[in-house]
């Protein structure tokens, strides 16, 4: 419920409670694509030591709480990923506060009292095979989308080799505006 002001109108207060807070679907087993950008988009991740200080975080969390990565790519300044969660959890909110603990306490060259990380993060429930198919094409593109790389091939920091390598796309894909010939990726 709303508070009101003399008028009878909703207090702007109020409103945010209404409006501004964010809603997420929890699916368990679910599969997720997720944003995720640091404070004021430092390119914290152009340093390879960094990402892999990123990567060691993410291999503890899933060791504590399992998830299947199905993509993603690490940019200098944000992460695109696609998780599926165990059949009945949900709980991908913890993940991420323990991604990006991990990654904070054992960063040893960054800036001590600076937040790494912009507050919250952006995900978004896949629907069907349609839409997992545009998330993975878009986080494989992405580096070339920034003008970070001429195709997805020649970014070191993405899943795009592994998908490359299991055949779900050809070695040229996203050079020269070649389109998707992947097979089903969920099944």
């Amino acid at each position: 419920m709303y508070t009101r002001n003399p008028t009878g109108n909703p207090t702007s207060d109020s409103l945010y409670n209404i409006f501004m807070k964010y809603r997420r679907v929890y699916a368990p087993g679910g599969t997720y694509f997720f944003t995720v950008v640091t404070r004021n988009r430092i390119p914290i991740f152009s340093d390879p030591s960094v990402v892999e200080t990123l990567r060691m975080a993410f291999k503890y969390t899933l060791a504590r709480h399992p998830f299947t990565v199905v993509a993603n790519v690490i940019m200098p300044d944000h992460i695109h990923t696609i998780w599926t969660l165990p059949e009945n959890d949900a709980d991908f909110s913890t993940r991420w506060r323990l991604i990006k603990s991990c990654f904070t306490r054992n960063w040893t060259n960054r800036p001590k009292d600076v937040p790494v990380w912009q507050h919250r993060f952006w995900e978004h429930l896949i629907r069907n095979e349609k839409d997992l198919e545009r998330h993975v094409e878009y986080i494989h593109y992405n580096p070339v989308k920034h003008g970070l790389a001429q195709s997805p091939s020649t970014w070191p920091f993405s899943s795009f080799s592994k998908f490359v390598s299991d055949g779900l796309y050809p070695e040229g894909w996203g050079s020269n505006e070649m389109i998707w010939e992947g097979k089903k990726i969920m099944e």
